[in-house]
């Protein structure tokens, strides 16, 4: 992988007020659902963009765990199931340079409502006229994130109709360069394919997509009954002829079609969007769930009619559909999503000053989720003292605030030090001063270092308050540097207000090296918070 900071050593002085600095920088048969048409309002129960296919991007997490079981079933009914997979690549059609692999897990879904095929023909007929045959459209594009060490993981939803700088891509189909523009995130799938909308996303969130999982209406369907059905509870009863949707008040089971008609309804509850999305979620943390249960796993004829129906109706990348180890990987990882709950969230936004529309999504808020992804970070968390390890904890608790740092620059990227020390300040680190420190012939040094004065008594202490704030996390090292150049720091963005001294403290040395990924946050924005749907509430028996 190509590394893009190549300021020389010369040109690597401090920058205050550097303009590339970015502090903050996903039954029987009944009639057919009717067109679902983009919503007008964001305000009232036009819907935020969110849209109907959500719950088809999400299935594909159903569908990918349990093609896994598979193997439980039988190697041939495991094997027969990755070759129903469909198989699409994307990595060639990425232009431009990608995010780092950070060892995290990101696959990428989508529902899409591709008028090709029989099964699909069917749905969306006023779409289907003004589409080309075989067209396709996205409305739902969600980013699955599992820790590198799969012990987390968030699904973050996009909103379809948010506007976003989409970066010059590849149509999958003519190979042909789309220029950059400002439009919706989802024209980026329905001009240039999954891998223009790949592109967006790592270019908007600096986040590295690995793989993605793609499925349509019909596959929905055949996934929901395969399940048998997925039982659902009303507050009050539905009548609804935009959906063609007919249910009671209480619970009822849904099959592939009345879940169309479910996830698509409008006119329900307050008719808000945000209602709307988070019963969509709440459904789907039922659909896994009910995918992961020992009832289905220990079916064997109707868990192999599930792996078949979920093979037949996902689209995949190759990497991910041809390995069994990440495959396997995967599902591990979602069961564990369903014994802690499922943690969906919704980007931050606020409607577009210039079309109410549309979306934008709301900053610095949504950089700050972004980055607490890339630091894979559990949240909310406990103080970073709390983290530390049991040779680094101190005998009395220290606050960050408590703890002063002179933060240095050991890379050749311009203006580093700064932007670290503006992530330190904000998590409430007392920031004494930048530096630079030059690393042997003049390279970026490899590893970041945390370092307290040999004479310092509880030196360690207050260093491993500040090493557990970070990502990756190094060990303290007992031994200063002598910095290249020093400089005043000015903090540049709000900090906590200090509940403590650091007053007679160490300084602490932070030398900063290319492996430095982010500062732990230690709380997200109240936005991001409203907009993730809690395991509390998805046990909630009706909504």
């Amino acid at each position: 992988m190509s590394d893009h900071r190549s300021a020389s050593v010369q040109d690597r002085r401090l920058a205050p007020t550097d303009p590339g600095y970015r502090g903050a920088r996903r039954a029987n048969a009944s009639p057919p659902p009717p067109e679902d048409l983009p919503p007008r309002s964001h305000r009232s129960g036009g819907g935020s963009g969110a849209g109907k296919m959500r719950i088809l991007a999400w299935i594909s997490i159903a569908a990918t765990t349990l093609m896994v079981g598979g193997a439980l079933t039988g190697y041939t009914v495991y094997r027969d199931a990755l070759g129903s997979i469909n198989k699409k690549d994307f990595e060639q059609d990425i232009i431009g340079t990608r995010p780092p692999d950070t060892g995290a897990l990101n696959v990428l879904l989508v529902g899409s409502d591709t008028r090709a095929g029989k099964g699909n023909a069917r749905y969306g007929q006023k779409l289907a006229r003004e589409a080309d045959a075989g067209g396709k459209r996205t409305d739902t594009i969600i980013l699955l994130h599992i820790s590198p060490n799969r012990d987390q993981a968030r699904l973050i939803s996009f909103p379809r109709d948010s506007m976003v700088d989409i970066p010059a891509c590849k149509n999958e189909t003519t190979k042909q360069t789309i220029q950059a523009r400002r439009d919706m995130i989802n024209s980026a799938y329905n001009s240039g394919g999954i891998a223009c909308t790949i592109s967006t996303l790592e270019k908007l969130t600096g986040i590295r997509i690995d793989h993605f999982a793609e499925v349509d209406f019909s596959g929905f369907k055949n996934i929901v009954d395969a399940l048998g059905g997925i039982q659902i509870c009303l507050k009050s009863g539905v009548n609804d002829k935009n959906s063609k949707l007919v249910l009671p008040p209480g619970k009822s089971l849904l099959d592939g079609e009345k879940a169309l008609g479910f996830v698509r309804l409008r006119h329900y509850g307050d008719g808000s969007d945000i209602q709307r999305i988070r019963r969509q979620q709440l459904f789907l943390s039922k659909v896994v769930a009910k995918a992961m249960s020992s009832e289905l796993l220990t079916d064997v004829p109707k868990l192999t009619g599930f792996i078949k129906a979920a093979a037949q109706s996902v689209t995949m990348d190759p990497d991910l559909a041809n390995d069994p180890s990440q495959l396997i990987e995967l599902a591990q990882s979602v069961q564990k999503l369903t014994t802690g709950g499922v943690k969906f969230t919704t980007i931050p936004w606020t409607p577009d000053p210039e079309d109410k529309n549309r979306v934008v999504w709301k900053q610095p808020d949504a950089n700050e989720l972004f980055n607490a992804i890339k630091a894979d970070v559990e949240l909310p968390s406990a103080s970073p003292s709390a983290s530390a390890s049991a040779s680094t904890k101190p005998k009395v608790a220290i606050k960050p605030e408590q703890v002063q740092v002179q933060v240095l620059n050991g890379t050749t990227t311009m203006g580093k030090a700064r932007e670290v020390a503006d992530m330190l300040a904000k998590e409430g680190f007392k920031v004494t001063g930048l530096g630079n420190y030059q690393a042997t012939e003049g390279k970026s040094q490899a590893t970041t270092e945390v370092r307290y004065a040999k004479n310092a008594a509880e030196g360690a202490d207050y260093a491993g308050v500040l090493s557990a704030a970070l990502t990756p996390k190094p060990a303290p090292t007992s031994g200063k540097v002598r910095p290249t150049t020093t400089d005043v720091y000015t903090p540049s963005v709000p900090a906590p207000t200090a509940s403590a001294s650091a007053k007679g403290a160490p300084v602490i040395q932070l030398v900063v090296g290319s492996d430095f990924k982010a500062v732990k946050p230690t709380k997200l924005p109240d936005s991001v918070n409203q907009s993730t749907v809690t395991a509390s509430e998805q046990k909630n028996v009706c909504v």
